[in-house]
Order: C-alpha cells, then sequence, then structure tokens
C-alpha cells in the first residue's frame, strides 16, 4: 500500500489549499483514511478523518474551515483547507486503515502513511 500526498506550498493567511493523497495498493472507499499534522517541535495530531461509509470527523480547530472529500475513481483523498491561518504551517500526512472501514482519531488506529506535504502559511 502506497499513499502519496501532495499539494502543500506557501500560502498567505486567509488563501486556501488542496491536499491530495492518490492510494495504491487500497480501495480508499472501503477504508478509514485520515489526515494528520504535524508541527516543528510538536505531535503528530489528527485534522480530519472519512469513513467508508462517508461520515467525516474533523478536529474542533479545523471545523468550518477543512473539509475532507474522497473521489473513489481517482482513488484519492482530498483535504480543502480554507481560511489558513499561520498556526496551520505543519506537515500534512495522510494515513490509512489496516482492517477497518472507521476512520478514528486516533494516530495509533492507522497502519500506512504518506510521506507528508508542507504547508507553510504567511502571517
Amino acid at each position: 500500500v502506497q499513499l502519496q500526498a501532495s499539494g502543500g506550498g506557501l500560502v498567505q493567511a486567509g488563501d486556501s489549499l488542496r491536499l491530495s493523497c492518490a492510494a495504491s495498493g487500497r480501495t480508499v472507499s472501503s477504508t478509514g483514511m485520515g489526515w494528520f499534522r504535524q508541527a516543528p517541535g510538536k505531535e503528530r495530531e489528527f485534522v480530519a478523518g472519512i469513513s467508508a461509509s462517508s461520515t467525516t470527523y474533523y478536529e474542533d480547530f479545523v471545523k468550518g474551515r477543512f473539509t475532507i472529500s474522497r473521489d473513489n475513481a481517482r482513488n484519492t483523498v482530498y483535504l480543502q483547507m480554507s481560511s489558513l491561518k499561520p498556526e496551520d504551517t505543519a506537515t500534512y500526512y495522510c494515513a490509512a486503515r489496516r482492517w477497518h472501514s472507521i476512520a478514528t482519531m486516533r494516530r495509533d488506529d492507522y497502519w500506512y502513511w504518506g510521506q507528508g506535504t508542507l504547508v507553510t502559511v504567511s502571517s
């Protein structure tokens, strides 16, 4: 299973950005998928998740600003980010559960990880 994250970059506060996570070896429509982020010197934290049922989960600090979705035909999960803030600066990782179709907020529940894509938000 490989997860390829892309779409990061340098943006200004208030801008939008869309991250993509292309999966191979695993069907995203039947797997719990998540986005996490890690800022320098901090723990990796949950951002958003989507279950096979299309139920979505968000951490409080991104509710109303970020949207997780997937394109089954492309086997890709997206994270649409809007109203970006400097504190959103981090490396963003997509992740997939090994056997379960339900996304969770726990980092340890995810088995497969992408390589990360850096998002930098300037003030």
